[in-house]
């Protein structure tokens, strides 16, 4: 499959404090690269990688990192409307970045759709030996269940999970956008780009908002 041949288009969010390594994530996702000095995000950028399905489709995952500084807030609030999932992102090493989750948590549910799929991540596992751990697996694993959302940990710097993470989110917004749209309220509310991969233009084929 060609790197312009797709489906879907998935638009996704990366959400946390500024630091917590969400560029590093969209860059190790997206080109395999890591930078430890990598500059903090100014406003948003985006990366896009193709994503197979079991199926047989193929999802387009266009990945905005948005800026985690309160200067930059009416910015990103903007571009959280017609995503349809979103990484919430908090450092493992710095406890205030994940006291701060439910505060983006309210950022979501109130610019974003109310379906979006959510995944919790916690950043910079590899740090943990060198900087120490402020953010323990129990805690993460409660505020998870309270929230009701699926967790894990990574490693923007040696990969761990990062590809399970990004992937999980695509997976499971096709799963509620399209395997359970024959059902009585599945796949109903997303908010889902159809496009159709034999348009050399790649434009959208149907936009169902």
């Amino acid at each position: 499959m060609s790197d312009t041949a797709f489906d879907h288009l998935f638009k996704i969010v990366l959400v946390g404090d500024s630091g917590v390594g969400k560029s590093n994530l969209l860059s190790r996702f997206t080109r395999n690269t890591f930078s430890p000095d990598e500059k903090t995000t100014i406003g948003v950028e985006f990366a896009t990688r193709i994503v197979p399905m079991s199926d047989g489709k193929a999802i387009k995952a266009q990945i905005w990192d948005t800026a985690g500084q309160e200067r930059y807030r009416a910015i990103t609030n903007a571009y959280y409307r017609g995503a349809l999932g979103a990484m919430l992102v908090y450092d493992v090493t710095k406890a205030q970045t994940f006291e701060n989750v439910p505060r983006w948590l309210r950022e979501l549910k109130d610019h974003a759709n109310r379906d979006i799929v959510l995944v919790l991540v916690g950043n910079k596992a590899d740090l943990c030996e060198a900087k120490g751990r402020q953010v323990t697996e129990e805690q993460a694993r409660q505020l998870a269940e309270e929230y009701e959302l699926p967790w894990m940990e990574t490693s923007a710097k040696d990969g761990m999970n990062v590809e399970d993470a990004f992937v999980k989110i695509v997976k499971d917004i096709y799963t509620k956008a399209f395997q359970g749209q024959n059902s009585t309220t599945g796949g109903r509310n997303m908010s889902v780009i159809a496009v159709d991969a034999n348009k050399p233009d790649g434009k959208p084929g149907c936009c169902n908002n």
